[in-house]
């Protein structure tokens, strides 16, 4: 076997189970995989290594690698290594992103970039795959292309240049030195160029409005599949191999407590101490502010850090799942696992967030993304437990290369859980060790924190909007978000003025701290900062301004810099967050420059408001400028990443070429350099 050491870098498994894929598939093809975890430095040294390398990377954060490539990336960017450190290196990167972020697979862009700089060399061209459209649309040609590079690889003695595949392109330079998405060659039926990938995109993504589109009446459904797919011959993955075999045992006498499964962050249980509705009742989305009570805890926070909320899955959807599963007069039974002895899985291990000996409502409950859409080897390996044979077919479908359109726009993007999938597919009955391997980790939902705890010690406040969309089987009901639909719940009773003490006795929630950040006020007090943060994207500049008004009190000689907060919101009398608290800053001199915008109140004149954050930003183009430029002031931004983030930046590119006279790449490498001074911020989400 010709050896290869492929690493992984991942945050929530993603980039590890694509990792076990790729290791899986490698003795089918005469390769021998030796896959470590990025962190598991122990276990290989790149210095000494003479393999080519292959590195699957997400990307965690506003474009940071994950948490267990800090250290990888920290050795990486040692300034005194020579640049020929890894000059005899070979490898080939995935990085996993999303487009809706505004850096796109940095995470892998790192280290790829590092690696080059260190000597290393590409035998296989760089993938960014992307998780706003699809990862497969990448993954699956890359890893398809990357058998003929590496046998390519070690044909010519495993050494020389950098190798491309047979009748690939040259990579397109992209700023900074950064390869471009891979070109895989016509033999893999892998696309040949990212403008390939984006047409496919908009084949996928077409309607009956689009020209060539089907019409609507003929339109595929999750169910029923429609020519030429449903007469085309398939290319059907080969099933995952087992690796788990399951025991239901009596459940215990005692109540089962209810407590989350730890992570690597210790878990606290909180009582909510007040609770209070931000929006007025006709706003198109209810915010809700709550109070923690942290006085009994360790747990410790600053302005502008997140935490992260434990949520259960909804009683009705585990119910259901029970029912379809036809165990629901089992749900009590305590959850026994072991590794098949003879699974051909290569190290298989029991999965760490699954406890053992709790029962399978409670694993259903609080363990497992019930509502995550199945991936496409959890699909295939379905197909072999489905008893109709138009069912098989259509999962068959679903989970081949031919319907990749299909499954992105109708299990991925309508997010279609595994219960919404059994209903429609009523007769697949998998067994409980399928679903225990295949349904990832149900986690935790961050929160930006909305106070300082020199204002409210002992408290901790949040801010949030409670997500409504349509449900994915078409029903005319709405379906809630996991986190949100639960707080609402279970607050519901608790909703008053947070002034007013009066009401039901609290309930408690599950609450860990998250990595720390650098998304936090400057330690010199004197550094003007700029804040953009529309909807509850404001919540941490109230953290912000609350810690500064204390700050201000204790140093009543000390030189305190400009604050500028851009807020936006639909309308002014519905949801403008935190409005009186804003009066009040501003009243103190705590807040010296407030610009706020309505996107949905009618606006006429040359004079009328601006409709954006980003429009006030240009309106105030000279002075902002001036802040980042001679100012050494900051700017922080947060809120959502797949419109605001974007056009926030461009709106800043767009000051610094006009106010600096700079040209549009050197305003956005300006932008850049900001950011890896840490005096450009993002605490964004999708």
């Amino acid at each position: 076997m010709r050896r290869f050491l492929l690493l992984y870098a991942t945050q929530k498994g993603q980039a590890k189970a694509i990792a076990e894929d790729i290791s899986e598939r490698a003795a089918a093809h005469g390769f021998c995989a030796e896959l470590h975890c990025i962190s598991e430095s122990d276990k290989y040294d790149l210095r000494t290594e003479t393999a080519p390398l292959v590195v699957v990377v997400s990307t965690t954060g506003t474009g940071d690698p994950p948490d267990t490539a800090r250290s990888f990336v920290r050795g990486l960017q040692d300034r005194t290594l020579p640049a020929n450190r890894l000059a005899h290196l070979r490898y080939g990167l995935l990085g996993l992103g999303d487009s809706e972020y505004t850096y796109f697979c940095n995470g892998g862009k790192v280290i790829d970039r590092r690696l080059q700089e260190l000597g290393a060399q590409h035998f296989y061209d760089t993938g960014h795959a992307d998780d706003c459209v699809g990862l497969e649309l990448v993954v699956e040609p890359w890893i398809e292309g990357l058998w003929a590079s590496l046998t390519k690889h070690f044909a010519s003695g495993g050494g020389g240049g950098e190798d491309t595949m047979p009748g690939d392109p040259p990579s397109d330079p992209m700023p900074g030195g950064l390869p471009a998405a891979p070109t895989a060659p016509q033999s893999t039926g892998a696309m040949t160029s990212l403008e390939s990938q984006l047409q496919l995109l908009h084949i996928d993504k077409a309607d009956s409005r689009t020209p060539g589109a089907l019409p609507t009446q003929v339109q595929a459904t999750l169910a029923c599949s429609v020519p030429p797919l449903s007469i085309a011959s398939l290319t059907v993955p080969a099933s995952p191999p087992r690796f788990l075999q399951v025991h239901l045992q009596d459940p215990l006498d005692q109540e089962e407590k209810q407590v989350p499964v730890p992570g690597p962050e210790p878990v606290f249980r909180v009582p909510v101490s007040k609770a209070a509705q931000l929006t007025t009742a006709d706003a198109v989305k209810a915010t809700l502010l709550v109070e923690l009570d942290i006085s009994q805890t360790d747990f410790s926070y600053q302005p502008g850090d997140a935490f992260n909320v434990f949520c259960p899955n909804r009683e009705a959807e585990v119910q259901e799942l029970l029912q379809l599963l036809q165990l629901a007069d089992r749900a009590e039974h305590r959850v026994i696992l072991e590794v098949l002895p003879d699974t051909q899985k290569k190290g298989a291990v029991l999965p760490q967030h699954i406890p053992e000996g709790r029962s399978l409502r409670f694993l259903l409950t609080w363990c497992l993304d019930i509502r995550a859409p199945p991936k496409k080897a959890f699909l295939r390996a379905l197909v072999d437990h489905t008893g109709q044979e138009a069912e098989r077919r259509r999962l068959q479908e679903l989970c081949s290369r031919q319907g990749a359109p299909d499954y992105n726009r109708l299990v991925r993007d309508a997010g279609m859980g595994l219960g919404d999938l059994l209903a429609t597919f009523p007769s697949c009955q998998p067994p409980l060790s399928l679903l225990l391997e295949h349904l990832p980790k149900l986690q935790p939902r961050p929160y930006s924190c909305a106070s300082s705890n020199l204002h409210l010690p002992g408290r901790l406040r949040f801010a949030l909007s409670i997500l409504e969309f349509p449900s994915p089987r078409g029903a005319a009901d709405v379906r809630r978000g996991l986190c949100s639909g639960w707080l609402a719940h279970l607050l519901e009773t608790q909703l008053r003025p947070l002034g007013d003490h009066r009401g039901n006795p609290s309930p408690e929630i599950f609450i860990s701290p998250r990595a720390t950040n650098s998304f936090h006020l400057p330690e010199d007090p004197s550094v003007p900062i700029i804040m953009v943060g529309p909807g509850t994207g404001l919540a941490p500049f109230i953290g912000f301004l609350e810690h500064r008004e204390k700050l201000q009190e204790k140093l009543p000689g000390a030189q305190f810099g400009a604050t500028w907060l851009f807020f936006g919101c639909r309308h002014k009398e519905r949801d403008y967050l935190f409005r009186d608290e804003l009066g009040r800053f501003q009243k103190l001199g705590v807040l010296t420059h407030l610009y706020v915008s309505f996107s949905r109140d009618p606006s006429t004149g040359e004079d009328a408001p601006a409709r954006y954050v980003q429009d006030n930003l240009r309106r105030l183009g000279p002075q902002l400028a001036r802040v980042l430029l001679q100012d050494n002031g900051r700017v922080y931004v947060c809120g959502d990443a797949k419109n605001m983030a974007k056009d926030v930046n461009e709106a800043l590119a767009d000051i610094l070429s006009r106010e600096a006279g700079l040209p549009s790449l050197e305003a956005l490498r300006t932008l850049a350099t900001l950011r890896e001074e840490k005096r450009y911020l993002q605490d964004v989400w999708s």
